[in-house]
């Protein structure tokens, strides 16, 4: 039956995409950030409704044809929702353990005045890269950089922009990223493949990013960092800050360079950490429990949110956690844009829309530059970089498969193109939620997020060169 079907055309099949981007935008409009609460899970369930009854109704798609689909796209992320249950842990293992803030506290005493922007964009990058997220970053370590940034005379744009390209850069890479797991697995590559392969673009773009707020350090004068030092001092004072606990993300690191699968790895780190966070910060374990039972703190600090009690404020946000009750809210997102892309795949609405991109996809270049510009449109169109990285893969992926290209540079793609994107957008979530955090408006910090505006461009590039782009031979390139 699914052989003699008839398939909508391109445009029936954005009919359900307009039906999104307006509920998307109704959502957001009256939620703000805390759309991701159930606002955009319930537009994506309600977008699948609505195109489900147009394929029944007009086309006589069966509604077998939808519940195997859905089901099949489910059952394809279901390491995924392993994967990000285990992070939730891990983050807070790691923060509770002292493993982030000892390596933000050895970050710190790095900066300089004169290299405040870079230092800034570097620091940001690290806490990113161990936190795995982007906003975190931004919400507590980013604020203070902002404050001291500030007192040294730096215009508030390119201190964005500093904060803004390192906490994107180390949300890009991190293996503990929701992003980075969400566009491993909906492209179906394995998530430490898929973090090596983006390096050839992401470090670039790093080093030109740096390269740029070098040069601008040297153009202010600058005061001290008696700010800085005040930070410090209260980590200092919360937690037991060693050397010992490096080797939880060094061994770490060496479990992903020796290919150790993505679930294993994290695990074990896990297990590492909440080990050190018993023999190095029991006092805060009992703090968590309540009571003398290191056991039941530990439990804690894994599977649900703390608040530790500090004298900075901002230190006091940075270090609380959300553990594997955390990470509910973007399951439960990745489920309802599962469900929406498998009605799209069963009633052939995203085989149709991906049938106009194909006319123009004649080389490496413009595959890479259509998944590009259609990462960045649905950025703007669905305002949301869950549900832009979700359809972007569910929408290329057949494209690049029939091509020959490796699953990996699809990936990369989205990463480069959706990710880093999302904050340059005033009405995106996540260009909502950091222009009220760092109280500096969009278009203010958007021309000095150099990092997020030369990714998509160096992906672009990268393509230009074909460096390590493999491409298959395949009998119907289509």
């Amino acid at each position: 039956m699914s052989s003699t079907k008839k398939v909508p055309s391109p445009l029936v099949s954005l009919l359900p995409i307009l039906i999104l981007i307006g509920m998307l935008f109704a959502t957001i409009r009256t939620f703000g950030s805390d759309a991701l609460n159930g606002g955009s899970q319930v537009s994506l369930l309600t977008t699948t409704a609505a195109c489900v009854f147009i394929g029944v109704a007009f086309y006589r798609i069966p509604w077998k044809d939808y519940e195997i689909a859905i089901t099949n796209n489910i059952a394809g992320v279901s390491s995924a929702i392993i994967i990000l249950l285990i992070i939730g842990a891990l983050s807070g293992a790691w923060m509770i353990s002292g493993v982030v803030p000892t390596l933000i506290y050895y970050g710190m005493q790095i900066i300089h005045p004169d290299f405040f922007l870079a230092s800034t964009c570097i620091i940001c990058a690290l806490v990113s890269i161990m936190t795995g997220s982007s906003w975190t970053t931004i919400a507590t370590i980013g604020i203070a950089l902002l404050g001291i940034g500030k007192a040294q005379g730096f215009e508030e744009g390119w201190i964005a922009g500093a904060i803004i390209s390192g906490a994107y850069f180390g949300d890009k890479v991190s293996p503990l990223s929701d992003t980075t797991v969400l566009a491993a697995s909906v492209t179906e590559t394995p998530l430490f493949r898929h973090i090596r392969y983006m390096m050839i673009t992401t470090i670039p773009s790093l080093v030109i990013t740096l390269v740029i707020f070098t040069i601008m350090g040297f153009t202010y004068e600058t005061s001290g960092t008696e700010q800085i030092a005040e930070f410090a001092a209260s980590l200092d004072a919360k937690f037991h800050i060693t050397p010992w606990l490096l080797v939880v993300p060094v061994l770490t690191g060496v479990l992903i360079a020796r290919k150790i699968p993505s679930i294993i790895t994290l695990f074990l780190s896990t297990l590492l950490a909440a080990a050190f966070a018993i023999i190095f910060q029991s006092e805060l374990l009992h703090e968590i429990s309540g009571n003398n039972n290191l056991f039941e703190g530990t439990m804690m600090s894994l599977y649900g949110s703390t608040g530790l009690q500090s004298d900075s404020a901002m230190l006091t946000e940075l270090i609380a956690t959300r553990g594997m009750a955390g990470m509910m809210n973007t399951i439960w997102l990745i489920l309802c844009a599962m469900c929406f892309g498998g009605a799209m795949t069963a009633s052939g609405m995203l085989g149709s829309i991906t049938s106009v991109f194909v006319r123009f996809m004649k080389s490496t270049v413009s595959v890479v530059a259509s998944t590009v510009g259609s990462g960045i449109f649905l950025n703007l169109a669905t305002a949301d970089q869950y549900i832009s990285i979700i359809l972007t893969g569910n929408m290329f992926s057949n494209i690049y498969e029939k091509k020959g290209y490796e699953s990996r540079l699809l990936s990369r793609t989205t990463e480069d193109a959706v990710t880093v994107t999302s904050v340059l957008i005033p009405w995106n979530t996540c260009g909502m939620t950091q222009a009220t955090i760092l109280s500096v408006s969009t278009l203010t910090y958007l021309p000095y997020c150099f990092f997020n505006l030369i990714s998509p461009l160096m992906s672009i590039l990268v393509a230009a060169t074909g460096y390590k782009i493999i491409k298959k031979t395949v009998n119907n390139p289509g």
